[in-house]
């Protein structure tokens, strides 16, 4: 697995880099040598953030994100989580994906957790009407939701606005 190391008004030291590319390195049986995982390093006042993101050419994605108050820990939870991804999803990817060989199953072990089978429970369906991107934002802080789906009056496609953790909105333009 190829590991690509970036930092966001960071530098990134050495000690560092090996560090991730040590954790990382445990998930090199797991993968084909074709695969990349991405982390990427920030900080925000005394917080130390990193995501890491391994995305397959199946459409599969495993991405994590850690945050505290060193940067080593901060490693350590983002690996971590993406440990627990794989053990949580092993079954629906691998059915999902049984003919794809950029991850190896058998390398991952077993989960002895129990998780409750999930499904759609609730079916809404709602008209759309062209908009700007910041109307929806009005609209969906009107609404008290988290997300809002519109039809984006420029392009003429269904799009996304979403809040962010940080309190800034997000807009998501799927594509084909």
């Amino acid at each position: 697995m190829k590991v690509i190391v970036t930092g966001r008004n960071l530098v990134i030291t050495d000690a560092i880099k090996e560090q991730v590319e040590k954790k990382l390195g445990k998930f090199d049986k797991m993968f084909n040598s074709d695969v990349e995982a991405h982390a990427t390093f920030s900080t925000q006042k005394n917080k130390h953030i990193v995501e890491v993101t391994i995305p397959l050419k199946n459409g599969a994605l495993f991405r994590a994100e850690g945050t505290t108050d060193d940067m080593y820990q901060s490693i350590d939870e983002a690996i971590d989580h993406i440990a627990r991804q794989m053990k949580k999803h092993k079954t629906k990817i691998e059915k999902r994906f049984h003919s794809n060989d950029s991850i190896r199953f058998e390398e991952i072990p077993d989960s002895t957790e129990e998780y409750p089978e999930q499904s759609i429970v609730k079916t809404k369906r709602f008209g759309v009407k062209p908009m700007m991107a910041e109307e929806a934002v009005l609209q969906m802080e009107l609404l008290g939701h988290d997300f809002f789906v519109f039809l984006n009056g420029d392009t003429d496609e269904i799009n996304v606005v979403y809040k962010r953790k940080d309190g800034d909105f997000g807009l998501i333009e799927p594509y084909l």
